[in-house]
């Protein structure tokens, strides 16, 4: 009789340690979804703004039409992604788009000081920080599902359910490209 109460006892622990290895795993998913959640929303007020830069600079720069297509075919196809690797690769092409019409821009000095470029500038730089912080937090949830999905015992949970290491949001430029001081012209 006793045995059959260990036996009981261990069933029952066991049990419990499963329910709560698996709990954990989907808070942890669910974590991570919501911190690309947040970066969807970033997302969305720069897809909002870049109109409104792009029809500024138009009023300016009519010559440089390649870029401000750029900037904006980048942002219909952020905007049409539906996967969140899609809208990674989506964004990716369209920070690459406005970097590039930053660059075209310090040939406008006259643009520079228009107020309400430099408004849509400072909403759009500010926009760009919070991306930067999300994509951090997005990171940070991402490692501990990641840890979670491999390390000791609760990869075994995770193999049972089809929790499986998710990618984590890299930086656009190449590692030779960030390791490289900017250049700065006079």
């Amino acid at each position: 009789m006793t045995i059959g109460i260990v036996a009981g006892i261990v069933v029952v622990v066991l049990i419990a340690w499963f329910i709560s290895m698996y709990n954990g795993l989907v808070k942890l998913r669910n974590n991570r979804e919501n911190a690309f959640a947040n970066i969807d929303v970033q997302l969305k007020q720069r897809f909002d703004l870049v109109p409104q830069l792009v029809s500024t600079v138009k009023g300016y720069a009519t010559h440089e039409k390649e870029t401000l297509d750029k900037v904006t075919s980048a942002r219909a196809a952020a905007m049409n992604a539906t996967t969140v690797d899609e809208k990674v690769q989506a964004d990716k092409a369209l920070s690459g788009a406005l970097a590039g019409l930053r660059i075209s821009l310090e040939a406008y000095p006259e643009l520079k000081a228009n107020q309400n470029f430099l408004q849509l500038q400072n909403e759009l730089a500010d926009i760009e920080n919070k991306l930067s912080a999300a994509r951090r937090f997005f990171n940070s949830t991402t490692r501990e599902l990641n840890n979670a999905c491999e390390v000791f015992p609760s990869n075994i949970v995770a193999g049972m359910f089809g929790f499986k290491r998710a990618a984590m949001y890299e930086a656009t430029e190449s590692r030779e490209d960030l390791n490289k001081a900017p250049e700065v012209k006079f």
